[in-house]
């Protein structure tokens, strides 16, 4: 990939620019598609005050799966530069997403929690 009319290729650039352009094209869902994205996380809700964004409870066995899990999912933000907001209790694991960069939700959070959710699954149904 190339940037500034393509007399630069993007591997040339340092990690904070490459952040910096990816995050400058980072837009809030239009409401089709969030209609459509909501389809394919049922399970998370929506809030929209004071903040745009979804949430959602993850409960497992004991304390390790839910520590392992947040791992898992660490590691998977830091992949994509997209971190989540979450508070744990022993089994239970609370997340919210939403996308600073464009004060909303964007395609970013429905990414992230479809990958919560496919790992969610493979944890309850090992």
């Amino acid at each position: 990939r190339r940037v500034h009319g393509g007399s630069i290729p993007t591997t040339m650039l340092s990690w904070q620019s490459r952040v910096f352009l990816a995050r400058r094209f980072i837009s809030t869902l239009t409401t089709t598609e969030r209609d459509a994205a909501f389809k394919t996380i049922p399970k998370w809700a929506t809030t929209s005050t004071p903040r745009d964004t979804i949430t959602r409870s993850f409960k497992f066995t004991d304390f390790n799966m839910a520590f392992v899990w947040m791992s898992k999912v660490a590691k998977y933000a830091d992949q994509q530069d997209h971190h989540p907001e979450w508070f744990n209790v022993y089994n239970r694991v609370d997340v919210t997403l939403t996308t600073h960069d464009c004060n909303g939700l964007s395609k970013r959070d429905i990414e992230m929690a479809q990958f919560m959710d496919r790992l969610y699954n493979e944890f309850s149904n090992p």
